[in-house]
This record gives structure tokens, C-alpha cells and sequence, in this order.
């Protein structure tokens, strides 16, 4: 069921294509405007990646005009990273796109078939919500 589930997202979300951004740079987009302001060691340390690589990846966003770098007031070695208008505008449009693939999918459902959809996203979701909870107390954490 999981691979099914993400394969279809893949077909459908591959037709609103994320060019011109890789996979990797929407990522870093995307974790930028869930954490405004992030400095590039914890961006790199969100990645699983090296500060170097993570660097790379913000030149090609900066370059693009995705992202803006801007020195911190309070240690001027320190980089914070914050998305810029045509990044939230790349996101939104990318967004709309991917809403009108799926949308255009689940047109064709009975409307039956959507709120048996919706029941079962919206247990996906209560789930979710437990294992990141659950994950978020740590190791060895007990919960009643």
C-alpha cells in the first residue's frame, strides 16, 4: 500500500514539475519557509548533510533567486537563510499546480469514494501526528 501510495503521488506530482529546481533545492525551500531564518549548520544538520554540500545547495538557490543569505546582527560568522519572493512565489505556483493534478484526479471518484478517501486521510493523519509525538519524546521515553 505505501509504494502504491507514493508512486501515484510521483506520477501525479511529476506532471507538475518542480523545474527548475531539483528534488534536493525543493526540499531546502520548503524547510526554509517552515523555519525562517535557519543558519546554514542547521540546515546542513536537517539534511543529514555536510555544511559544505548544504552551502552548494544555497549558492545554486541564491543564484536562481530563490533564497537570500543575510549576515546575523548578533554574530556576523553567522549566515542566516530566509526565502525570498520568487522562492515563496516558486512555492505557491508549484503548489496550485500539484493541487490541480490531484484535483483533476479526484473529480472522476464517486462522491462516496472521496469521503471514504478523506476518512482514511484524515486517520493517516491522527497517526502521523502519534508517530512524530512518539518520536519527538526520544528514545527509551515511555507513553501512557
Amino acid at each position: 500500500m505505501t509504494s502504491t501510495a507514493a508512486e501515484l503521488l510521483e506520477v501525479l506530482w511529476g506532471r507538475a514539475s518542480t523545474a527548475p529546481a531539483s528534488a534536493s533545492q525543493l526540499r531546502v525551500l520548503l524547510m526554509l519557509e517552515h523555519q525562517e531564518g535557519i543558519n546554514l549548520r542547521s540546515l546542513a544538520d536537517s539534511l543529514a548533510s555536510t555544511p559544505p554540500s548544504a552551502s552548494r545547495l544555497c549558492d545554486r538557490l541564491v543564484a536562481a533567486g530563490f533564497v537570500e543569505r543575510e549576515v546575523s546582527a548578533a554574530d556576523r560568522r553567522e549566515v542566516r537563510l530566509h526565502l525570498s519572493g520568487r522562492g515563496r512565489a516558486f512555492l505557491s505556483d508549484l503548489r496550485a499546480r500539484r493541487e490541480r493534478e490531484l484535483r483533476a484526479v479526484l473529480d472522476q471518484m464517486p462522491a462516496a469514494e472521496r469521503g471514504s478517501l478523506l476518512e482514511g486521510l484524515e486517520a493517516f493523519c491522527r497517526a502521523a501526528a502519534a508517530q512524530i509525538h512518539h518520536d519527538a519524546q526520544g528514545p527509551g521515553s515511555r507513553t501512557a
